[in-house]
């Protein structure tokens, strides 16, 4: 539902920004704050109809993912300020996970990033644990060029082909590859947690 309202709001957006740069890129951004990888996906439909440049689509979904999850971990860090919220957990126990974290945040912060669904959680309590933030933003930042340059040029090619050969039908295949990557996401994302339950 999200998407079949995002798609028409995203394009005419970068539309009317015309070849006003700085408008496209804040568009973009605002994008990856809704749901990243369809601002990805859209971004790089928008490359393949020749509206946007690549390096002003890439640059503003790294910005604009990047800032995003330095926010999530910004959040969980101010809710450890909170006196609710540290009653919640034992002092113990986030001493015990922030010995934890520090030792896993690269390999923690990459798993997240590839599996839909686990930013959110994983990144605000990475913030309330008090995870390194340098090792956290360099995994941030190395995650996210891996997995939205991939996606991306994948959605670019995609694109190209859905242009030639779907026509106006182009944004149903765009929807239909989103829900494959969620889907797929989600059979990882369950694939792991059996793996990892005692």
């Amino acid at each position: 539902m999200l998407l079949a309202g995002l798609i028409p709001s995203f394009t005419s957006l970068l539309a009317d920004a015309g070849a006003s740069w700085p408008l496209q890129a804040a568009i973009i951004i605002g994008g990856t704050f809704i749901l990243e990888d369809a601002a990805t996906l859209l971004a790089a439909m928008q490359v393949a109809s020749g509206a946007l440049s690549v390096e002003l689509a890439l640059a503003a979904l790294y910005a604009g993912i990047v800032l995003g999850d330095i926010g999530l971990y910004g959040l969980g860090r101010l809710s450890a300020t909170n006196a609710w919220a540290r009653r919640l957990v034992p002092a113990q126990r986030r001493d015990l996970g922030h010995k934890w974290v520090r030792q896993r945040v690269f390999p923690i912060v990459v798993v997240s990033r590839f599996i839909p669904g686990l930013r959110l959680p994983t990144y605000t309590t990475l913030g309330f644990l008090h995870a390194p933030l340098g090792q956290f933003a360099l995994a941030a930042i190395a995650a996210t060029f891996v997995w939205t340059t991939a996606l991306f040029f994948v959605s670019l090619k995609l694109g190209v082909l859905m242009m030639h050969y779907l026509g106006i039908w182009r944004w149903a295949g765009l929807g239909v590859f989103l829900l494959m990557i969620i889907a797929v996401g989600r059979l990882a994302a369950r694939a792991y947690n059996k793996r990892t339950k005692p």
